[in-house]
This record gives structure tokens, C-alpha cells and sequence, in this order.
């Protein structure tokens, strides 16, 4: 898959035209339990990315769901029983999202490459427990659903060659922006956290 260099102005310009929810995205300083809040594109860890077109989409998407899917997992372990279930759900939605995804991908692209240069903006959640493994899946997921939410609204803007993209680019840009003021809710009703997209 092709990158551009300019992610942020590509994204800039899908936010004003489409209505956007403002840049952002949470990412961990895997040095430290210091996070840095970064737009995308500027971030050392993720890196520069944009969708070129529905295929592009699709790969990129199918990879990110990926990684939602595997922390979303971690969640079985939470003490807190809104957490355990908001993991389930995601793990659900976002493995049959993969599953449609990649049948697309075979389906309609089947000589494009589907390899992507995914770069994680998860933490290791696999030995957190108790308050630290909520505070951290919330922190995190909180950027991976605003770049799911940019990428998807990003591509409605470009235009689709199939309406059922079209459509699942929709569901996802409005769940995972609805879930993002949930989890906004959680950090600051649980956590005193009020996440901003920007922080420094």
C-alpha cells in the first residue's frame, strides 16, 4: 500500500468538509506511563498513513480492527462489569467487520496487495489488572477509535466503488464516535481524566 507523507492535511481537510470530530489521537510513550497526545501523522510511533481508495481502506482497517480486537480481549479480566461487557462488544462487532473485510478484499481485490505497514497504538495490557488495565485500554482506545473514525470519514469523503463500504464506513465512523464519548464519560466519572486530543 502507498503512504503519504502528509496525513494531517489530508485529515484537516476531511474534518472540515465532512464535520469531523476534532483531531486527536492517545498514544503511549512506551518508555514510561507518560502519554504523549498527538495528531496523527506527527506521532514517531504511528507513523504517516492515509486510505488512497476503498482497498487501501479495507487492508488498513482490517489491520486496525485487528489490534482493537486483541485489547478489547484484555477486558475479560476487568473487575468492572461495563468494561468486561464493552469488551465483548467490540471483539464482536469488529471481528465480524474484519471477517466482511477481508471476504470483500478477496472478493473484489483479489490482485492487490493486502499487506500494510501498520505500526501499534496500543499498550501491552497482557499484565495490567484492576484500575491500571481500565485507565490504560481507555486512554489508548480512545485514539485507535478517532483514527478509525478519521480513516472512515476520510473515504466517504474520497467516495467508494461499492455502496456496502459506503455503508460499513458509516456504521463504524458513528458507533466508534459514539463510543468514544462513552469512554470519554468512563475516564472522568472513574478516573478524573479529562482526555484531550491535544496535550504540550
Amino acid at each position: 500500500m502507498k503512504r503519504l507523507p502528509a496525513l494531517v492535511v489530508a485529515l484537516v481537510t476531511v474534518v472540515a468538509a465532512t464535520g469531523a470530530i476534532a483531531l486527536g489521537v492517545g498514544l503511549a510513550n512506551r518508555g514510561d506511563d507518560t502519554r504523549m497526545r498527538m495528531v496523527p501523522g506527527m506521532s514517531p510511533v504511528m507513523g504517516s498513513s492515509a486510505v488512497e481508495g476503498e482497498a487501501d481502506y479495507l487492508a488498513e482497517m482490517v489491520a486496525h480492527h485487528r489490534e482493537a480486537v486483541a485489547a478489547a480481549r484484555e477486558l475479560a479480566r476487568s473487575e468492572r462489569s461495563q468494561m468486561r461487557s464493552f469488551g465483548r462488544s467490540v471483539v464482536r462487532t469488529q471481528s465480524a467487520q474484519i471477517e466482511q473485510m477481508t471476504s470483500w478484499l478477496n472478493e473484489w481485490y483479489p490482485r492487490a496487495s493486502t499487506e500494510v505497514d501498520y505500526q501499534p497504538m496500543m499498550r501491552d495490557l497482557s499484565n495490567l489488572s484492576g484500575d491500571r488495565l481500565d485507565l490504560t485500554f481507555l486512554q489508548d482506545m480512545i485514539g485507535h477509535h478517532m483514527v478509525a473514525v478519521m480513516l472512515s470519514r476520510h473515504l466517504l469523503w474520497r467516495g467508494t466503488d461499492h455502496h456496502e463500504v459506503a455503508q460499513l464506513a458509516s456504521a463504524i465512523s458513528s458507533d466508534q464516535h459514539a463510543e468514544i464519548v462513552q469512554m470519554r464519560r468512563w475516564l472522568a466519572g472513574w478516573f478524573d481524566d479529562d482526555w484531550r486530543p491535544w496535550h504540550g
